[in-house]
């Protein structure tokens, strides 16, 4: 029976968030009534980004803080003159004499890289040690600084592709939307910029990623051990950070390049106190089309995208961030190959946008105790259209997501916990059918969907002693599907088919039409036998609420999204990881290897030929059952000196058992077979050479086993027409895959005076001119069983140029 639950959970979670607030507020202010103390960020002096794990020590006290991945630190103080030192590892330690009072001392800090032994070609951004001082397990951390010196496809700097350089991140192929961490969909990945989740991280189809390089100040991948605050995805989180804006001045920055144009400005409004930037970036690329052959000329394709961030100081406790994102993305391709409901037109227009708003406060009580709250508002949506007057129409999907958010973090002596709620509201409308005004095309608009995803966390990170660390935490979650919607009942004595359909429940707007959740424990384990090494264990349960639902190898801009429902169980994973760190020579060498097994209950597949766009009941195309992956991750890194960069091997399986009680309902035969995104091995170079601070060079080389398809093993002919014969699903193979780039990067020097900066970057993407496959296809011949076609993407080298300035 429907009831009204979901609503009242939905006014209690908020009521909690606003009381919550309410109290942070009225203890903020008791507390800058009674607390002298000293805060501020520190940054890096060249390009204003915060440096996190920075020692901060009052040395007359013998008191120290680190500062956090925003470079904030607050120490509380009584009156009295002291001497504070700040240090981290490639940076040169900065003293400060400061007096108390004032009572409250805002106090922002810049330190300058050490350039002895050029440590700022670093490949993460926080302390050297961290791989092996930290609990958790299958982190990776790029500095946005280290992205930008990698070869780029076209000179397009590109934040996920670099993605594709770390163990056990791999793709379809050229152009892919996404990436698959650890052989899983692009779906189970959580990318996030500034918490706003991003829902299509590609532009152009996959060519190059949304986020603008100008605009970030770190990227992290997490594939192990996951903290209790992220829920909703079973694979990976993929935290992407905006940097800090300029505080002290004005400054523009930009490039030219051969696929876009960037420009940004940022700096202070009025005082220190407001600051802001904006970075957009617009290409105008249909020229390369018309240079091309004569069947790809009618071909367009252009982006834009906009990233802001205002950051706003009242005092040294309270900081207020808000951040916005913008894109849309214009295509056309001059034929209807992409499209799959069975209309024949001149061509095909995409269009898709991005818009994202986060407004975050971070209010500290004290040096040990701060909260923060976020709200987040994010819309994707996607169309594509024809325009042939007898056919036209437009088929848009729309999914719009709003987040509230309260976490608190408090560390007392060897306990560091953090604890909060989160609730997430899902308004998805899957797929509307807008014929043209001549059209003989039939409107269909299918039913939105609704739903409510509300988590409570805690954890706790102990360290008892050096050599032993626990990280223990626990995430319960409770999904609501609401109404309005009807929700089919199938024959149970049947396949799950339209025609088994034996009655069905209609719920009113509001209701509860199914619930799903549970808890989610997380655990990790750390043991230091000796102060540069140790060995770590982890496992983590993860749920996940909302698929991308599509039967491509590369999912399209306007694949369905389908949220769990009655017919439609959620995917839950559990995943158990070890690993071994090593760091060597005075943290110069890392080495580390980890090996990981996860189990997926529910896992998502499909019916051989399923049509899910304007399928109103998508739930008798998919097919559900076990999923399972497994591999090992070994890596040798070397952080500092003029040659820097890392070697990585991966192997990785990812195989799926679809075993239904009907033959319609199983894929070969009912026993496992590997999954779209299968990659045993890969392997991947990437070597950084920076003899002087006016020019460094970059290579990498990259090589994976081709993913698996499924070919024809006969034919059979019926009227004279061939029609192939499908055995086993993904039991062949695409070739394997394998490329060298080289970017080449001259900078003006910066012992030079004056405020402009400016660098020159070549790059040639696929040095040697592999032709890749990107997929490969079969045309049933009279006289032969089959001819086997490969499609390469891009099959020569790809040279660019691309200039950068700063003033």
């Amino acid at each position: 029976m429907p009831h009204r639950l979901p609503v009242f959970c939905q006014r209690f979670v908020w009521q909690l968030a606003f009381l919550w607030f309410l109290l942070t507020s009225l203890t903020g202010v008791h507390a800058q009534q009674t607390t002298l103390a000293i805060a501020g960020y520190v940054r890096e002096t060249a390009t204003n980004t915060p440096i996190s794990g920075v020692n901060v020590f009052v040395q007359e006290i013998r008191k120290g803080v680190s500062t956090d991945r925003d470079g904030y630190y607050l120490v509380s103080l009584p009156a009295g003159t002291y001497t504070v030192t700040f240090s981290s590892v490639g940076y040169l330690r900065k003293t400060q004499t400061i007096k108390i009072p004032p009572s409250q001392l805002a106090n922002d800090v810049n330190l300058d890289v050490d350039t002895k032994l050029l440590n700022e070609v670093t490949v993460k951004t926080e302390s050297a040690d961290r791989n092996v001082k930290k609990v958790e397990m299958g982190v990776n951390q790029l500095a946005i600084r280290n992205i930008k010196r990698m070869p780029a496809l076209m000179g397009e700097v590109d934040v996920v592709r670099s993605l594709l350089l770390l163990p056990g991140v791999t793709t379809v192929g050229e152009g892919a939307t996404g990436i698959n961490v650890r052989g899983g969909s692009v779906d189970q990945n959580l990318v996030l910029l500034d918490d706003a989740p991003v829902y299509n991280s590609s532009h152009l189809m996959g060519f190059f990623s949304v986020f603008n390089p100008d605009a970030v100040r770190d990227v992290t991948l997490q594939k192990g051990s996951l903290p209790a605050r992220y829920g909703g995805r079973i694979s990976s989180v993929l935290d992407v950070r905006t940097k800090e804006p300029e505080t002290e001045r004005l400054t523009v920055s930009g490039g030219l390049g051969l696929v876009s144009s960037r420009l940004g400005v940022e700096g202070p409004i009025g005082s220190r106190k407001l600051s802001f930037l904006a970075d957009g970036r617009l290409s105008a690329n249909n020229f390369l089309f018309q240079l091309g052959p004569a069947n790809i000329r009618d071909t367009r394709a252009n982006f834009y995208d906009l990233t802001t961030k205002v950051k706003f100081l009242p005092n040294e406790k309270n900081t207020i961030w808000l951040s916005g994102y913008a894109s849309n993305d214009r295509i056309r391709f001059p034929s209807d190959s992409l499209i799959s409901i069975g209309v024949r037109s001149s061509r095909t227009d995409f269009d898709y946008q991005i818009t994202n708003a986060s407004l975050k406060w971070n209010h500290a009580f004290s040096d040990a105790f701060n909260l923060t709250t976020t709200g987040v508002v994010a819309r994707y949506a996607a169309a594509l259209s024809v325009p042939d007057s007898a056919s036209a129409f437009r088929l848009q999907s729309t999914l719009l997501t709003s987040i509230g958010k309260v976490e608190a973090d408090y560390q007392q002596g060897q306990h560091r916990l953090s604890g909060g709620l989160v609730a997430t509201h899902y308004g998805l409308s899957p797929n509307t059918l807008t014929p043209g005004p001549l059209s003989s095309q039939l409107p269909l608009t299918l039913p939105t969907e609704q739903a409510l995803e509300a988590a409570l966390f805690v954890e706790d990170e102990f360290r008892p002693t050096d050599k032993f660390s626990i990280l223990a935490g626990l995430r319960y979650t409770r999904f609501f599907n609401l109404g309005p919607g009807t929700v089919q009942t199938y024959n149970p004595e049947g396949p799950r088919l339209p025609d088994n359909v034996i009655g069905q429940t209609v719920f009113g707007r509001g209701t509860v039409a199914q619930t799903y959740g549970g808890l989610e424990p997380r655990l990790a384990l750390r043991w230091a036998p000796k102060p540069e090494q140790s060995v770590k264990v982890s496992y983590t349960r993860m749920q996940q609420f909302l698929h991308l639902i599509t039967n491509t190898q590369a999912a399209l801009p306007t694949s369905r999204w389908k949220l769990s429902d009655a017919n439609i169980r959620p995917q839950i994973a559990d995943q158990l990881s070890a690993g071994y760190f090593l760091n060597l020579q005075a943290n110069t060498y890392e080495l580390s290897g980890e090996v990981y097994y996860r189990r997926i209950r529910d896992a998502i597949d499909y019916r051989d030929g399923a049509r899910l766009l304007l399928n109103p009941t998508p739930e008798t195309e998919l097919l559900q059952g076990e999923g399972k992956a497994y591999g090992a991750e070994l890596m040798l890194r070397k952080n500092n000196g003029f040659l820097t960069g890392w070697a990585s091997y991966a192997y990785s399986r990812s195989l799926l058992l679809i075993n239904g009680p009907y033959a319609g309902e199983q894929v070969n035969n009912g026993n496992w077979f590997p999954a779209n995104f299968d990659k045993p091995h890969s392997v991947n170079l990437v070597a950084i050479y920076r003899p002087s601070r006016k020019f460094n060079a970059s290579f990498n080389f990259t090589y994976s086993t081709g993913r698996p398809v499924t070919a024809p093993y006969g034919k059979a002919r019926i009227n004279g027409i061939a029609i192939p014969i499908y055995l086993d699903r993904n039991q062949q193979r695409i070739p394997d895959y394998h490329r060298l780039d080289l970017s080449l990067t001259w900078e003006k020097d910066p012992d030079k005076p004056g405020r402009f900066w400016y660098s020159w970057v070549f790059s040639v993407y696929n040095l040697y001119g592999r032709k890749n496959a990107y997929s490969v296809f079969y045309k049933l011949r009279s006289s032969s069983m089959s001819d086997a076609y490969k499609l390469s993407i891009f099959a020569s080298p790809i040279p660019s140029l691309t200039y950068n300035f700063k003033f």
